[in-house]
C-alpha cells in the first residue's frame, strides 16, 4: 500500500542549518511556552497512568473472574478503535478539540466503574461495554492530540513536536502509569490468585476524572482545523 501513497518529500530548506537542538526535536520544547499546549502535554503525560491500567491489568482481570475467551473478547476494543477513527472527523468538526479530549478522558473513567462493578455472569455486558469504549479511549484523546500537536506546531516543528508527545506519553506517562498500576495491583492482593478488582480498578477511574477537570478547567477552547 506504501508505494501508493502520495510522495512526501522533506520540505527543510537546504540552505538552512541543522543544528544539535533540531536533530535532536528539541526545537519543539518552544510550544511548551503556550499555555494551552503546556496544558494538553502535562494532561497526556497524566492520562498515560490510567491508560497503563488497561494494557496490563485487562486480561489478567478477565481471566481471574472466569470471562470465557478474554483475549478474544478483547478484539472487541480494537474494532471499536478502528469504528471510531473513522467517525473521530464528524465529531472533531461537531463538538471541537476541548470537547472530544475530554469525552476521550471521561470514557476511561467510564470504562473503569464498568470493570469495578462488572462480573462474569449477569453483568458481563458492563465488560463488554467497558472493553468497546477503547475506541472512545483511544482515538477521542490521542488521535485527536496528534491533530492539534500538528495544527500547534506547523510544517517545520510538526515532526519534532510529535516526538516530544510520544515521547511524554509513551515513555514518561506510560513508565510511571505501568509503576503505579503495579503497586496497586500488588497492595489489592487477596490470596496468591485472587485480587480485589474493585479497588484496582477504582483508581484509575478517579484519576481518569480528576485529569479531565483539570483540564477542562485550564484548558481554553480554541479552534483547530481538522486536515484529512
Amino acid at each position: 500500500f506504501s508505494f501508493f501513497l502520495p510522495k512526501t518529500p522533506p520540505t527543510a530548506d537546504r540552505n538552512e542549518k541543522v543544528g544539535i537542538s533540531t536533530l535532536l526535536g528539541l526545537d519543539a520544547l518552544k510550544l511548551l511556552k503556550d499555555r494551552n499546549f503546556l496544558i494538553f502535554f502535562v494532561s497526556s503525560i497524566l492520562i498515560c497512568i490510567p491508560l497503563a491500567f488497561y494494557y496490563q491489568n485487562a486480561n489478567p482481570f478477565l481471566s481471574e473472574i472466569g470471562v470465557d475467551n478474554p483475549t478474544g473478547k478483547m478484539t472487541i476494543g480494537q474494532a471499536s478503535e478502528v469504528l471510531f477513527m473513522l467517525l473521530l472527523p464528524f465529531f472533531f468538526k461537531k463538538f471541537g478539540f476541548k470537547k472530544t479530549i475530554i469525552a476521550g478522558m471521561l470514557a476511561w473513567t467510564i470504562r473503569y466503574f464498568l470493570f469495578a462493578y462488572g462480573n462474569a455472569g449477569d453483568l458481563a455486558f458492563m465488560l463488554i461495554l467497558g472493553i468497546a469504549l477503547h475506541g472512545i479511549c483511544y482515538d477521542f484523546f490521542f488521535v485527536s492530540g496528534q491533530i492539534y500537536t500538528d495544527s500547534k506546531a506547523g510544517e517545520k516543528y510538526k515532526s519534532a513536536a510529535q516526538g516530544l508527545i510520544t515521547l511524554a506519553t509513551y515513555g514518561l506517562g506510560m513508565l510511571i502509569g505501568f509503576w503505579v498500576a503495579g503497586q496497586i495491583y500488588d497492595m489489592n492482593l487477596i490470596s496468591e490468585n485472587s485480587h480485589d478488582w474493585n479497588g484496582i480498578w477504582t483508581f484509575p477511574a478517579l484519576f481518569a476524572l480528576g485529569v479531565s477537570v483539570l483540564f477542562a478547567l485550564f484548558f481554553k477552547n480554541e479552534v483547530i482545523e481538522y486536515k484529512k
